[in-house]
């Protein structure tokens, strides 16, 4: 069988003030002809569906028209998890309408999801946190064993205070039982989770900036040594970059979100993953790029007119433009910069006279006229930088006003 794995979609996202919903439009188009194109017999979806906890309107149509269409209208069925910027709530609450068309929603980190009988496919099977699906082209069943994200309040009342130290054993046990209760090599054993994960004695991987944080040191942090030996692929939610925790045999993976959402991205290549599995054998995957979205960039120039060349010759990006300089920049210049390129999202002066170590402190002469006093205390702010004369002519004018 084939399954695909997507997750961090992050419907409704922004960039600072630039909306990503077209993007995403044509994100979420690509993956579904990927799932058509590759015959996909399963979707799952691990987390982060929406970026807030109540999205916007074009934001949830647009995710229910994309399940819709990656169930084929009922025919194959889709399983999407809450993740932390998700409403566990929200996600729940079209579930009863939602299984109509083959899509499970779960949205609490051990809910129980009914049995279901479609045409081409049955939920034959459930329990806290797990579900078998039985196909009708299919000799054998598949099983996925589920873990949305729980919040911070959920958490302790699962698992008391001493979260951080009962995290990682709690759920390696709950899945090993599980994986006892139901895994067997007559089926295909998935383990879906929205979660920080890592391999234990690896590197610290970091969050994407903007992603709310479920790290904080070694808290929340749960290792892939607690996913089950029986568990053929565990696909993950939270982190935006494709990675795989595990090993080839046995593969932990983060299938990236479908754009760069920060530019701690920029560069980032996106992807699905495709999984071919089939009972009692390793699990093959690959991953599908995807290319939708603008690119983001992080760029830093030392001269104005080198960075308006590269702007006029980038337009449909989103860039973070940092302008290093002995003075900061003028008015004019900083017209000169948006006037050339219509996605610049933020734009940094970096002074680099101030870099040069610290003016020493001077004693400032509060008898003197309203200008050179000005001229003084801005000097004592920006390491002896002197203001330009644009800016004395603002202040003069504030002044006079």
């Amino acid at each position: 069988m084939k399954i695909l794995h997507t997750a961090d979609w992050h419907l409704g996202k922004k960039l600072d003030r630039f909306p990503r919903l077209e993007e995403q439009k044509q994100a979420m188009e690509e993956i579904i002809r990927i799932a058509d194109r590759e015959n996909a017999d399963l979707i799952l979806i691990a987390g982060d569906l929406f970026d807030t906890f109540t999205p916007p309107a074009d934001a949830a149509d647009l995710f229910y028209r994309t399940i819709t269409k990656l169930s084929r209208n009922g025919r194959r069925p889709v399983v999407a998890i809450s993740g932390n910027h998700d409403s566990p709530a929200y996600i729940d609450a079209p579930n009863s309408i939602a299984r109509q068309c083959g899509i499970i929603l779960i949205g609490q980190s051990n809910a129980t999801v009914p049995l279901l009988k479609q045409d081409d496919f049955e939920v034959i099977r459930t329990d806290a946190g797990f579900l078998e699906l039985k196909f009708q082209h299919l000799d054998f069943p598949v099983r996925v064993f589920h873990t949305a994200y729980a919040s911070e309040i959920r958490m302790k009342m699962f698992f008391g205070e001493n979260k951080e130290d009962e995290l990682n054993r709690v759920l390696a046990e709950h899945w090993k039982k599980m994986a006892e209760n139901y895994a067997d090599e007559k089926g295909v054993n998935l383990l879906m989770t929205h979660l920080y994960m890592n391999r234990k004695g690896s590197e610290t991987i970091e969050e994407p900036e903007g992603e709310k944080p479920l790290k904080i040191g070694n808290a929340d942090m749960v290792y892939s040594d607690a996913v089950p030996h029986q568990i053929q692929y565990t696909a993950l939610g939270h982190l935006h970059g494709f990675r795989n925790i595990g090993t080839q045999e046995k593969p932990v993976v983060y299938s990236s979100s479908p754009l760069c959402y920060s530019f701690s991205e920029a560069g980032q290549d996106k992807y699905v993953s495709i999984i071919d599995a089939e009972p009692g054998k390793p699990v093959t995957f690959r991953q599908e790029p995807l290319h939708s979205g603008k690119k983001l960039f992080r760029k830093t120039f030392t001269s104005v007119e080198k960075a308006t060349c590269w702007l006029q010759e980038n337009p449909d990006t989103l860039v973070e433009l940092t302008m290093e300089s002995e003075t900061f920049l003028t008015a004019e210049e900083r017209r000169q910069l948006y006037k050339a390129h219509q996605g610049i999202v933020y734009l940094i002066p970096k002074v680099t006279n101030m870099e040069r170590g610290t003016a020493p402190v001077q004693e400032i002469n509060l008898n003197q006229d309203m200008d050179a006093l000005f001229r003084d205390f801005f000097r004592s702010k920006n390491g002896g930088q002197d203001p330009n004369e644009e800016l004395m002519k603002i202040f003069s004018e504030i002044r006079t006003k």
